[in-house]
């Protein structure tokens, strides 16, 4: 049979069965059509998890201050204030891989807008903190340095707290008031989201950190009463401003050889090192970060914390990777143990459909429900390692 009478023949049986053709080939859209947007849901994941580890800072270094001893109990470092702000000033000058240095002031305080109340952390900080952490303004503008030299009472807001204080009006302009105090609303940070431990990113305020030491809570003259973070000027160059921040601090501190460091600086490079050997948990969302994010430390994957934890105790890996609370946990069992790192967060994903087609976002929804309810996505998060990720909730109908 020549091709134009097959294709005649085929399009006559077609033309006859309208109906089982249309199915047919719907059948054939949506499956494709699932297949891809899962596919895509996965790799977006990935993509997800390691921007959001990376915004963490790959190029961070967090300062933090001494540690106090009181009847043979140590305190940990951040109990004993030695940093002073002359060594902030210090590490700006004389650190040639440093490119940016603020410090991070904390209190938590009650905030009130006109008809409505809120408690978060309040931070006093400079404009470098934002261009440490990489996090931008929504609206408005960002601190800015007169803010900290004239001491202005201006604050910036995350997303979280202008939602419970103002809901859908602009608070750009707003008045706020910080322990019964008025601050101007001048920014509104991106939407940061939440870790997986149910940290919200959002939930806080940022004022200059002269304005947080006379009006938010008084400082300790010289000592500075909280941690300094750096941003190094690239990913290469962290270990070299770790070193040179060092040596700089205890010249500064008159430390001899011999003596211990009166301060603890956190490096989220400390384990991407040649030899270094990692535990993670296979296929977590851990697992996904780290082996895109390092380049020279070895990846071991195990089945459990256990597993983990056993390498560890034996001295076949350096490190075990885990989201924090778990380290904090797993560190009060294993002295000497230093934890670094942070939480991921929290990815949303949705489906977009143009305005006016009702019916076809209707259907999209219940698609969506239906293979929540069957249990697809969940076996497609197993198929594919995502065991980091969890299914939302259906909605209610």
């Amino acid at each position: 049979m020549i091709p134009l009478e097959t294709f005649r023949v085929a399009l006559r049986a077609l033309l006859r069965n309208k109906m089982r053709s249309f199915l047919t080939v719907l059948g054939i859209i949506i499956g494709v059509g699932a297949v891809i947007a899962m596919v895509a849901i996965g790799e977006g994941a990935k993509a997800q998890v390691e921007a959001s580890f990376a915004s963490m800072g790959s190029n961070l270094l967090i300062v933090l201050p001494g540690s106090s001893t009181a009847g043979g109990a140590r305190g940990g470092f951040g109990s004993q204030p030695t940093l002073t702000w002359d060594d902030l000033r210090a590490i700006r000058r004389e650190a040639p891989a440093v490119r940016y240095a603020a410090v991070q002031l904390r209190s938590n305080a009650q905030l009130m807008s006109d008809d409505q109340n809120w408690a978060t952390s309040v931070s006093g900080t400079s404009p470098e903190y934002f261009s440490i952490r990489n996090w931008k303004t929504a609206h408005g503008r960002p601190l800015l340095d007169s803010d900290v030299e004239s001491s202005a009472k201006v604050v910036v807001l995350g997303q979280t707290v202008v939602d419970k204080l103002y809901g859908a009006v602009d608070p750009i302009g707003q008045t706020v008031r910080i322990k019964n105090i008025p601050f101007e609303v001048v920014g509104v940070l991106e939407k940061k989201g939440q870790s997986s431990t149910g940290q919200d990113y959002d939930d806080g305020a940022f004022v200059p950190q002269s304005t947080f030491q006379t009006k938010i809570q008084g400082g300790l003259q010289k000592f500075i009463s909280g941690t300094i973070f750096i941003g190094a000027t690239s990913t290469d160059s962290t270990v070299r401003a770790e070193t040179q921040v060092t040596d700089l601090l205890r010249d500064r501190h008159h430390l001899d050889s011999s003596a211990e460091d009166d301060f603890s600086i956190r490096n989220l490079t400390d384990a991407d090192q040649t030899g270094i050997r990692i535990a993670v948990p296979r296929g977590d969302a851990v697992d996904l970060a780290l082996s895109r994010l390092l380049k020279r430390a070895t990846l071991v994957r195990v089945d459990n914390q256990a597993a983990g934890v056993a390498l560890l105790r034996a001295g076949q890996v350096s490190a075990y990777a885990a989201p924090r609370p778990v380290l904090l946990e797993l560190s009060a069992q294993l002295p000497g143990s230093h934890v670094i790192g942070e939480a991921f967060a929290t990815i949303a994903f949705a489906a977009f459909v143009p305005k006016g087609h009702a019916g076809h976002l209707a259907y999209v929804s219940e698609f969506l429900e239906e293979a929540k309810a069957s249990g697809a996505v969940q076996q497609f998060i197993e198929r594919t390692g995502l065991r980091g990720f969890k299914v939302a909730p259906s909605k209610p109908k």
